[in-house]
């Protein structure tokens, strides 16, 4: 596979405008090991490898165990999950799969026990944001580094 081309080269007004959305989001308040969490599940959905990547380093620089992060796209069947943090995946996978799921008011409300309004708001931004990433990302074939010689053989 061959990246199609360098959108932080080509279009780097757009990219300045995501930043500031990602810079937004990192002040608003949200765990930061949430906010990779959400982006993590989001970018598992999609299937965004250079995201999924990303991410997961991002997350364990921030702490994250290695179990909870192997276990993230069974996280209804694991203990190791908050109830916050479920109520956050649950939002992420509804509006990641927005055209199947009609974000229906339950979801919502389940989110409405567990984040203020300000934190939904911001959420809702970041499942988006991440979602975009992840349609730029995978649109434009980018391939995510490899530290692993012998997986790249």
């Amino acid at each position: 596979m061959e990246p199609r081309m360098n959108i932080f080269q080509v279009a780097p007004d757009a990219i300045k405008g995501m930043v500031a959305v990602e810079t937004a989001i990192g002040k608003s308040g949200l765990e930061h090991g949430l906010l990779e969490l959400v982006r993590l599940r989001a970018s598992q959905i999609n299937g965004c490898g250079f995201c999924v990547y990303m991410h997961v380093k991002d997350a364990l620089k921030q702490g994250e165990t290695d179990i909870r992060l192997h276990l993230l796209s069974a996280w209804r069947e694991s203990p190791l999950f908050t109830a916050r943090e479920r109520a956050a995946l649950n939002w992420t996978e509804t509006l990641t799969r927005v055209a199947d799921s009609g974000a229906p008011d339950e979801d919502y409300e389940q989110l409405k026990q567990h984040f203020n309004e300000t934190e939904i708001a911001y959420l809702t931004v970041l499942i988006g944001a991440i979602n975009v990433w992840n349609r730029v990302q995978i649109g434009l074939r980018a391939i995510h580094p490899v530290e692993d010689t012998k997986a790249a053989a």
